[in-house]
């Protein structure tokens, strides 16, 4: 098991050195300008495309600057103003409570720490993590679809739960490593390893890909 560890975590290593070189200005594409809006941009970004959010949220940023605006919003309204993001009726209650929270539990300041950010309604690892690497600079692997597919389909982890991913990577890279090899790997996914058919022709991480290397790919 310490073997393959060890295979794994330079694995990784390799990975994160050959794609931080594809993509040296991987990052966040949710337009934000503070804690606040990448807090519910990233929620909204929940089975809804960046791009997308970020039509929404340009309108939505000018009416809404405070965790106290979110907080006294009418859900009707707020679920007009998000329609487009899907799921617009959970992502609206969600807002309105993450609001109320913040300004209730801590005085109108996002949280940053991971136990107090997933305390928030319609927050989970994933998008607390957003926030903490993005915001606060704090080591933070973010497990985005992108991620869990070029994760599975590498070798990287045998889990499909994000927690789970997560915790595996977690043990394979340095801290300092972890919120660029997220947006590497990210920008991987969208560009190249997409779903459902990935451009093998153009990856330049072949030769570590477990998907790759199976005799059966039909993309070699």
């Amino acid at each position: 098991m310490e073997t393959e560890q060890r295979e794994f975590a330079s694995r990784a290593r390799r990975i994160l050195r050959i794609l931080s070189q594809e993509f040296p200005k991987a990052k966040c594409r949710l337009n934000h300008r503070d804690g606040l809006q990448l807090l519910v941009a990233t929620i909204l970004a929940a089975q809804c495309t960046d791009d997308r959010v970020n039509k929404v949220t340009e309108e939505l940023f000018r009416r809404y600057r405070t965790a106290t605006d979110y907080a006294q919003a009418r859900q009707e309204q707020l679920e007009k103003e998000i329609r487009s993001t899907g799921f617009f009726h959970n992502k609206a209650r969600s807002i309105i409570a993450m609001g109320r929270a913040i300004e209730e539990r801590h005085g109108g300041t996002i949280p940053q720490t991971m136990e107090e950010m997933v305390q928030l309604p319609g927050v989970g690892r994933k998008t607390a993590n957003v926030v903490l690497g993005n915001i606060f600079g704090k080591p933070a692997i973010v497990v985005d679809t992108h991620f869990k597919r070029v994760m599975g389909r590498v070798g990287l982890s045998k889990n499909t739960d994000p927690d789970k991913i997560e915790a595996d990577v977690m043990k394979l890279l340095p801290e300092k490593d972890w919120t660029a090899f997220s947006y590497a790997v990210n920008d991987h996914g969208r560009l190249v390893c997409t779903a459902p058919t990935p451009k093998c022709s153009r990856c330049k991480i072949t030769e570590l890909c477990d998907y790759y290397a199976d005799p059966g790919n039909p993309r070699k």
